[in-house]
């Protein structure tokens, strides 16, 4: 068995989807049609938010946050994985890997992070309408999305720092990023701390913050339950819709990914790769649509600037 230590001069190779290499290309299509649809619906509402001063809302400006992690974590995949299908080029350096794994765990961390203070955007605006911007001042969003950022760099962080110390006996990844625990199956040795970790920061990530998620959503519900007019509780209830399908489509792939990666045994590679995939691009195309649909204030900037420029 070779053994390969010093893993900053290593280059590993990405396998792509395994089983599926020779539909390598027809599979670029649809995923080059998700990078289009990431670049260009997160960018038009970036844009918008970024043009009208309506938009500048505390809601829209963490809107605009989980934008910007959708968006980096789009660029830091699909580009080498695009790469991977269409050219064959399936060798990354170490410190790329290492450098993408941070990237891509890292701002799917900041993304749950920022849907807990989402939530509770919405319990304030629910439960405390009178008291909103006061309460959700610009100075207090920055601060959590300071607070989202620095979360995803502590937590993440140490997954290459620990990578970095291991010896490796394979080179080839059976994914087509680099996934943490892909990585560390291909090291040789005591592997323990590294794959503990990783299955703290997902309990830690998405119990604690599916916690605080519930925890507002039950307060919300407790309030408009109390509310006596129908309307009235149509209303506290849409302003939630969308940050609720949002909270579905980024939790419910992610945990199903996770399960099938630990119990689905029966399940062949290509499933568990592809659900991998869709975990991390599934919430980046649909965001922009959901908020698109279910937020009168992007709706009717989106109608203006259409008009404005068929005119």
């Amino acid at each position: 068995m070779l053994i390969f230590n010093h893993s900053s001069f290593l280059t590993f190779t990405l396998m792509g989807i395994p089983g599926l290499e020779s539909q390598h290309l027809w599979l670029s299509l649809p995923f080059s049609s998700m990078f289009l649809a990431i670049l260009i619906g997160n960018g038009a509402i970036l844009f918008l938010e970024a043009i009208e001063s309506t938009l500048h809302s505390p809601m829209y400006l963490l809107l605009a946050l989980l934008m910007v992690a959708d968006l980096i974590s789009t660029l830091a995949l699909l580009p080498k994985l695009l790469c991977l299908f269409l050219f064959n080029d399936r060798d990354i350096a170490a410190n790329a890997c290492f450098t993408q794994m941070f990237f891509i765990h890292g701002t799917s961390v900041v993304r749950s992070a920022l849907l807990v203070a989402m939530a509770f955007d919405r319990f304030v605006a629910v439960c405390e309408p009178l008291r909103y911007n006061t309460i959700l001042s610009h100075s207090l969003v920055g601060r959590l999305g300071l607070l989202a950022l620095a979360k995803g760099v502590i937590l993440i962080l140490p997954m290459p720092l620990l990578l970095q110390r291991l010896t490796f006996c394979q080179m080839v990844i059976p994914h087509t990023y680099c996934d943490h625990m892909a990585v560390v199956k291909m090291a040789c040795g005591h592997t323990r701390p590294n794959r503990i970790y990783g299955l703290f920061v997902i309990l830690l990530v998405v119990g604690l913050d599916l916690l605080l998620i519930g925890f507002s959503y039950g307060l919300i519900l407790q309030s408009v339950v109390r509310l006596n007019s129908r309307d009235a509780t149509c209303k506290a209830l849409n302003t939630c819709s969308a940050h609720f399908f949002v909270i579905l489509v980024t939790y419910v792939p992610a945990l199903f990914s996770s399960l099938t990666h630990r119990i689905g045994h029966n399940i062949p590679p290509h499933a568990h790769v592809l659900l991998a995939n869709l975990y991390l691009l599934l919430p980046s195309v649909l965001n922009p649509i959901i908020y698109g649909i279910k937020m009168k204030e992007i709706r009717h900037k989106v109608a203006k600037c259409l008009c404005r420029g068929s005119a």
